[in-house]
C-alpha cells in the first residue's frame, strides 16, 4: 500500500538531490572558471625552467656574481641552492623557505610571510642539480567574512530556496486541499445538511489512491451516508407512527363520547381524565407531525417581506390568554419597526412556542417579556427577539441540549409544568430555515431569556 507518509519522502529526496546536484554543478562551473587556464599554467612552468637552467649555468661560469648578475637582468630576487638545499649564494631580502622532505621534481610554490617563492628544480649544463627559487611579494587580501560567504552562497543558495520552495508548494497544495475540503464538509454535516459529500477530481484521486487521504475522505463519505440513512429513517418511522396513531385516537374519541352517554356520575370522573390524557396525546402527534414536515424542508418556500412587529402583535391575545391561567402577564416591547424575509406560518409557530414555554416555566403572579430590537452583528443587521421569563432559569450545561427533540430538564418534567420537550425543537428549525438562529441563556435576577436571531432586510426609523 502507498502511504502519504512513503510519497512525502519519496518527494522531498528528489528535492533535495535536485538541489545537491545543482548546487554541485554551480559550485564545479564557478570553481574552474576561475581557475588560471592550463595554457597560463604550463607558459608558468616553462618559464621557472628555462630561467632556473640559465641561472645554474650563470652560476657555474662566473659564480656568485654571475648569478647576481642574472637575477639583476630578470629584474627580480633569486638564489640558488644545492641538491641538499643548502644556499649556495647570499640573496639579501629573500626568506628562508626552509627544507622539503624530498627535492622537488616540478615547480612548486611556497608561501613565507610576506612573500610566495616558488622553488624549482635545475640542471646546468655540467648535468649537476640544483633547486632556483625566485621570490615574489605577497600580499594577501582583505576579504571580509561576509563576502566569502556570498561568494559560496551565490547562486547556489537562491537556486536551493527557490526549489525548496516549489517543492513546499507543491507538497502543501497537495495535503492541505483534501483536508480543507474535509472540513468545509464536516461543518456542513454539523450544520444538519446530512447530504454533504467530499466531491474529489479524478486526477486527485488517482494520485492518492490507496493512501490514508484517500481513505480518510472514503470513510468520510460513508459516515455521511450511514447518517444520512439513519436519521432519515428514524424521521420516517417516527412520521408514519404519528400518521397511523391519528386514526387510534379518533376512534377513540367517538368511543368516548358514546360512554358519556350512557355513563353515570361515577364513571364520568374517568372518563374526563380519559378525555385530558386523549387530547394531550393529540397534542403530541400534532407537534411530531409539524417537527418531521418541518425537518423534512430543505428551504422555506413562498417568502415575503413580513413586519415582526405585526406578527407578535397578533400572537400576544392567545399568548394572553394562556397566560392568565398561570396568573401571570405578557409584556411586548418594540424599539423599531422591524421586517424581514419569511414565510408567515413557520415564523408565527416558532414565535408562538417560544412564547408559550416561558409562560409554562415562569412563576405564577410574574411576567414574560417579549422585546424586539435590532443588533448589528458582523456588519449585518439583524433582528433579535428575545423572550424572557421568571422561572428557575436552565442549567448552564444544557442551554444547547433543550432544542433538541423530546429533551427537558429534570424540573420540567414534573406534572407541574407539562410539555413533551418538542416546541423549542420546532422553533429552532423553524428559526434555522429562514437562516437565522435561536440560543438560550440564563437572566440576571432568576429566570431564562430565549433569543431568536434573524437577517434584518429594512429598518424602518418612524
Amino acid at each position: 500500500m502507498r502511504g502519504l507518509f512513503f510519497k512525502i519522502f519519496i518527494i522531498f529526496w528528489i528535492a533535495q538531490s535536485l538541489i545537491f546536484v545543482i548546487s554541485t554543478a554551480l559550485i564545479v562551473r564557478r570553481h574552474f572558471s576561475e581557475s588560471p587556464p592550463d595554457v597560463l599554467s604550463d607558459a608558468l612552468y616553462s618559464s621557472l625552467q628555462v630561467n632556473a637552467r640559465q641561472a645554474a649555468g650563470a652560476y657555474e661560469a662566473g659564480g656568485c656574481a654571475a648569478l647576481q648578475a642574472y637575477g639583476a637582468s630578470l629584474a627580480q630576487t633569486i638564489a640558488l641552492e644545492d641538491a641538499a638545499e643548502q644556499r649556495l649564494c647570499p640573496a639579501p631580502g629573500m626568506a628562508e623557505p626552509g627544507k622539503s622532505a624530498a627535492m622537488p621534481t616540478r615547480p612548486i610554490g611556497i608561501q613565507v610571510g610576506k612573500q610566495y617563492i616558488w622553488k624549482a628544480p635545475a640542471s646546468s649544463p655540467s648535468g649537476k642539480l640544483y633547486v632556483f627559487l625566485l621570490s615574489r611579494p605577497h600580499t594577501p587580501r582583505n576579504v571580509a567574512w561576509y563576502q566569502d560567504l556570498l561568494r559560496f552562497s551565490f547562486p547556489q543558495l537562491p537556486v536551493a530556496i527557490v526549489v525548496g520552495g516549489l517543492t513546499t508548494f507543491v507538497l502543501v497544495l497537495l495535503v492541505t486541499r483534501p483536508m480543507v475540503r474535509l472540513r468545509k464538509a464536516a461543518r456542513e454535516l454539523a450544520t444538519g445538511k446530512l447530504s454533504t459529500r467530499v466531491v474529489w477530481p479524478v486526477a486527485q484521486s488517482r494520485m492518492f489512491e490507496g493512501d490514508e487521504i484517500s481513505a480518510l475522505i472514503q470513510d468520510f463519505n460513508h459516515m455521511a451516508e450511514r447518517l444520512e440513512s439513519l436519521v432519515g429513517a428514524q424521521k420516517l418511522l417516527l412520521r408514519d407512527v404519528s400518521h397511523e396513531l391519528r386514526s387510534p385516537l379518533a376512534r377513540l374519541s367517538v368511543a368516548l363520547e358514546l360512554a358519556r352517554e350512557d355513563a353515570d356520575p361515577a364513571t364520568a370522573a374517568h372518563l374526563e381524565r380519559i378525555e385530558r390524557e386523549t387530547e394531550r396525546l393529540n397534542q403530541l402527534i400534532g407537534q411530531l407531525l409539524t417537527l418531521s414536515s418541518m425537518e423534512a424542508l430543505e428551504k422555506v418556500e413562498n417568502l415575503e417581506p413580513l413586519s415582526l412587529n405585526r406578527l407578535i402583535e397578533r400572537m400576544i391575545p392567545d399568548a394572553e390568554y394562556e397566560a392568565r391561567q398561570r396568573q401571570c402577564t405578557v409584556v411586548f416591547h418594540a424599539d423599531y419597526p422591524c421586517t424581514v424575509l419569511g414565510n408567515q406560518e413557520i415564523l408565527y409557530r416558532a414565535l408562538e412556542n417560544v412564547v408559550r414555554n416561558a409562560i409554562r416555566y415562569t412563576e405564577n403572579g410574574t411576567e414574560v417579556e417579549i422585546e424586539l430590537k435590532v443588533a448589528v452583528e458582523h456588519g449585518s443587521r439583524k433582528a433579535v427577539i428575545e423572550v424572557s421569563d421568571r422561572g428557575p432559569g436552565i442549567p448552564e450545561n444544557q442551554l444547547t441540549a433543550i432544542f433538541r427533540p423530546f429533551y427537558r430538564v429534570d424540573y420540567a418534567r414534573s406534572p407541574k409544568t407539562g410539555g413533551f420537550g418538542v416546541g423549542l425543537a420546532i422553533a429552532d428549525r423553524a428559526v434555522r430555515l429562514h437562516k437565522g438562529e435561536l440560543s438560550a441563556c440564563n437572566r440576571k435576577g432568576g429566570g431564562a431569556t430565549i433569543r431568536i436571531t434573524l437577517p434584518d432586510v429594512e429598518r424602518n426609523f418612524a
